[in-house]
């Protein structure tokens, strides 16, 4: 079959960069110069992903190079594409068979590879997928009130949406075959459009719809063409895929729509502008209408669901369960390992046995995703353990949110943010995180937020004045977080959380951080180490000292605060006194810690004494890990806190 598109070479990207650098251009300068509305084909080009043939060679002209020399296997020549002329048939099921023959190449193209994040060349779908299951019950349209989700545990919390803890789950597959018209809603990297490939590609193969042709449609793609030629018909736009795959005669299309033998996948909903998607949405209805007997399957990010499409039954992609998460990992380690396939079966197995400890619990609670699970893998395969550090872990993350992600799929969407830059944006969410956490809230009304929003707006520049304007703003803001990249998201109707119970902690660890460098005073560590004794800020504490500079201040304050919990009471600090004695000869602080903890039956505390004692041994125990998380404390500061580990006030005193 002619090649129809062609895709740059390793070699052939690097010298398009260096002249495109000559040029002096931006993306958006190259892409009007050749005609192009958008610069998704140009970001394509540079990214050696497949380019329409006139354009790949119109590129490397205005860029003064040689389409061969940039080109992967260059034809000599273009022959024009070979139309198939299809003899009527009585018999449809001779018609399918003989369509999908002719167009089983370019399905195989379009679909049958995944471009992943830090990969420099495509994945066989093949070698990665994991069938996804789904939700038929939408968690966020789900009715419970804020005081049910404030029951629930904190553990319970970065397991499961709350929408999901009751639900039964089904296989996506399964899904397509009972219902006839599906939308397949999805967070950010949940792997929908990865799902309408696997789709494709097995109606390709005929295990799956082999009675159909598959189509897969971006509809991102569809809307920026039809605004071009002025004409919205999604038909149209089908046929001319036909017509690339040398099939020219339309009724051929007709006829197999009226007997309702296409697998029709209409990818990307949300990715299509604002001001376009109406009209894309009333489009698939009139085709789903006229043609009811076909299968149709949307897919759209969750936060962007409406307008509503008429009789297509909405169902969500739920996170992976374990068994998923074990199954992909065994799949990434062997496709992408560059030794052997059993090295990369071993590093699979390391891999699920580290993501399961308890000290890479937040790796395992956002390895939920086939977005971030990869993420976890790569890191994985390159350092051969998790990240001490994990704030740069969570820093990677959320830039990948913030950023990378749409900016990798090469969509442009509505400007919604009002001209926030990026540290503007991160300040905003660090307010809401750092405001929801103290008050102990991991779950908070849209009103509450839409408030933390207006308040951090009302200060900037240009800002809206009028109270209702300011509202106006606020909401816009808001769901423009949820839709473009779900680092706020909401849960049921009506109740918000962060995507992560993890990026709610990183964000109040980071507004702590950037508060101290900003007043160069210690006020903002006063404030967090006051609750060093509080298990729920556990993570912010680790995550604070990994980022600071500096965390000698910290972890002393850490120690001024833990040794004030037993200073008031003489019998503890008798105790404390007794186990100083005995932990002499420990070899190491954390022997020492857990030495007079297992002495405790030895004496007689009161309810109120043991409570205490628990928590300065908690709170001992995490100035611990603080100080072996790899951050960054002075020797001699280090040394001073080791010494003076639980020893009581009087020592403490004559240290001084």
């Amino acid at each position: 079959m002619v090649k129809r598109s062609l895709r740059a070479s390793s070699s052939g990207m690097q010298q398009a960069k260096r002249a495109f650098t000559y040029k002096g251009w931006t993306q958006e300068n190259l892409a009007g110069e050749v005609g192009l509305k958008t610069r998704q084909s140009v970001w394509r080009f540079f990214t050696g992903q497949p380019v329409e043939r006139q354009t790949f060679q119109e590129l490397c002209s205005i860029l003064d190079l040689d389409w061969r020399d940039i080109a992967i296997d260059p034809p000599a020549e273009f022959p024009e594409l070979r139309e198939v002329t299809i003899a009527p048939v009585t018999d449809i099921n001779t018609l399918v068979r003989q369509v999908k023959l002719q167009r089983q190449d370019k399905v195989q193209d379009q679909c049958g590879t995944l471009q992943l994040l830090n990969l420099s060349h495509p994945v066989k779908i093949d070698d990665l997928y994991i069938n996804v299951n789904i939700l038929e019950e939408i968690p966020s349209q789900q009715w419970l009130e804020l005081a049910d989700l404030q029951r629930i545990t904190p553990q319970e919390c970065t397991q499961l949406d709350p929408g999901e803890m009751s639900q039964t789950q089904m296989a996506g597959v399964k899904a397509v075959e009972i219902y006839s018209k599906l939308r397949v809603l999805g967070k950010p990297g949940a792997g929908k459009t990865t799902f309408l490939q696997h789709l494709a590609i097995r109606c390709n193969q005929g295990s799956f719809a082999a009675n159909r042709v598959p189509i897969f449609v971006s509809l991102r793609d569809f809307a920026d063409e039809s605004r071009a030629a002025d004409e919205l018909s999604l038909l149209s736009f089908i046929f001319d895929d036909f017509r690339t795959s040398g099939i020219s005669d339309l009724s051929v299309l007709e006829t197999l729509l009226q007997a309702g033998r296409m697998l029709l996948l209409l990818d990307g909903l949300d990715e299509v502008l604002e001001q376009d998607r109406k009209a894309v949405v009333n489009e698939i209805r009139r085709l789903s209408e006229k043609y009811q007997q076909n299968l149709f399957v949307v897919t759209c990010r969750t936060a962007a669901r409406a307008p509503n499409l008429r009789r297509f039954t909405d169902v969500e992609i739920a996170l992976f369960t374990q068994d998923q998460i074990v199954a992909f990992a065994q799949k990434w380690f062997t496709a992408l390992t560059k030794t052997t396939f059993q090295a990369g079966q071993t590093q699979a197995v390391q891999f699920v046995q580290q993501l399961g400890l308890p000290e890479n619990i937040p790796f395992r609670r956002l390895s939920v995703t086939p977005l971030f699970l990869h993420l976890a893998c790569w890191v994985f395969q390159h350092q051969g353990k998790f990240p001490a550090k994990r704030a740069e872990f969570y820093k990677q993350c959320l830039e990948l949110l913030l950023n990378k992600w749409d900016e990798t799929k090469g969509i442009e969407r509505d400007e919604m943010y009002h001209g926030l830059l990026l540290p503007q944006k991160l300040k905003l969410l660090s307010q809401v995180a750092t405001v929801t956490f103290e008050q102990g809230h991991y779950f908070f009304e849209r009103q509450a937020v839409e408030q933390q929003i207006g308040d951090y707006i009302r200060d900037l520049p240009n800002a809206a004045i009028e109270p209702e304007e300011l509202q106006l703003d606020s909401e816009g803001i808001l769901k423009a977080i949820e839709l473009q990249h779900g680092v706020l998201a909401e849960r049921v109707q009506g109740i918000f959380s962060f995507g992560d119970q993890i990026f709610q902690e990183y964000f109040t660890a980071r507004k702590i951080v950037a508060s101290h460098n900003l007043h160069a005073s210690d006020r903002a560590l006063e404030q967090l180490a006051s609750h060093v004794a509080e298990p729920r800020w556990r993570e912010i504490f680790l995550l604070t000292v990994a980022m600071l500079r500096s965390a000698d201040s910290l972890v002393q304050l850490m120690k001024q605060e833990i040794d004030a919990i037993v200073a008031q009471d003489p019998y503890l600090q008798k105790f404390l006194t007794w186990a100083s004695y005995q932990s002499l000869t420990a070899q190491s602080a954390s022997i020492c810690a857990t030495h007079p903890h297992s002495a405790q039956h030895d004496w007689h505390f009161n309810p109120e004494q043991q409570e205490v004692l628990q928590q300065y041994y908690g709170a001992n125990q995490l100035l611990i890990d603080c100080l072996n998380s790899n951050c960054k404390v002075t020797a001699a500061v280090r040394q001073e806190i080791e010494t003076a580990l639980l020893l009581p006030q009087k020592e403490l005193e004559e240290q001084e």
